[in-house]
């Protein structure tokens, strides 16, 4: 699925450290992609292709990946009470820095008082990984560049892991009232840049509508009361909001209805669609694999 938690900044996405495979396609032939070190990689670049293919490619049996040692201490700077605007130029300063910040959030009230930081405020967060000297460093000067901006306190280490786990879980979305059973999730992937923008958009054309921010920005995770979308689950809204932008949207989590209804991602356009079919049909011709799980008849 190729799917990423807040790191991915930093790190990369999950393709970004798949060396090599070996898989198995619809025409039951066995492939070899890749290799087992950084250098040893020639030919197509079939691992980024299989990585968030879902399946629908080939059976993957053996997979070599790239590892990072799990940092020493880590640290949170919490600006509390920016609005959307203020939050996504402060993530945009932190990400722009020289101070490495693994991860970059911002919650609105709803959202942050979930995550466990109730105080009644938004809270963006930024978040420092490394040796403890280097950790301590760099978030007392992240804290001091967004001094003037709002209260800011940095978390140890603990609440860094939790707050960090829950983001990465899209646990702020989920109410302890019951309500979440009901809502509809959407993860909109924009330019960071426009992420104030578009959550103005979808708010002024849609009721109800709860998110936070990840990937400085990038990255929106959006929930709708379901009994007040429209048939579509506001995925035809969405989707021309987030395409003038740039981006796309991707539902990822409602009923077994919707999900029959509505394609789970964005369509694409037709010389894109076409390029997709020719894929397929080159490694799976008899759509046996995984069928329909990305576009309608594939």
């Amino acid at each position: 699925c190729n799917l990423a938690g807040p790191r991915r900044i930093k790190a990369g996405g999950a393709r970004d450290h798949l060396l090599g495979l070996r898989a198995v396609t619809g025409r039951g032939e066995t492939i070899k992609a890749g290799g087992r070190v950084v250098k040893n990689v020639t030919g197509y670049d079939l691992c980024k292709l299989l990585a968030g293919a879902h399946g629908t490619l080939a059976a993957m049996t053996e997979l070599t990946f790239k590892v990072l040692p799990a940092a020493e201490d880590a640290a949170t700077v919490a600006i509390r009470g920016l609005d959307d605007g203020e939050a996504v130029r402060a993530m945009t300063a932190a990400t722009a820095s020289p101070h490495e910040v693994s991860g970059v959030a911002h919650l609105p009230a709803s959202c942050a008082g979930r995550a466990g930081l109730a105080d009644g405020r938004g809270a963006t967060l930024i978040r420092v990984e490394g040796p403890g000297p280097s950790v301590a460093h760099r978030a007392e000067a992240l804290a001091a560049m967004s001094a003037g901006h709002g209260t800011v306190e940095i978390l140890g280490r603990a609440e860094t892991q939790a707050l960090w786990r829950a983001i990465g879980d899209v646990a702020p979305l989920d109410a302890d009232d019951g309500r979440s059973a009901g809502r509809i999730v959407w993860r909109l992937s924009v330019p960071p840049a426009a992420g104030a923008v578009a959550i103005a958009a979808i708010t002024n054309e849609i009721e109800g509508a709860e998110w936070f921010h990840d990937w400085s920005g990038g990255l929106i995770w959006l929930s709708l009361d379901a009994g007040k979308s429209d048939d579509d689950g506001g995925a035809a809204r969405l989707r021309a909001i987030v395409a003038d932008l740039g981006g796309h949207a991707t539902l990822a989590r409602a009923d077994a209805g919707l999900r029959a209804r509505v394609p789970v991602f964005q369509p694409q356009p037709a010389p894109l669609a076409a390029l997709t079919k020719r894929i397929k049909n080159g490694f799976d011709p008899r759509h046996i694999l995984n069928p329909g799980r990305m576009y309608a008849g594939l």
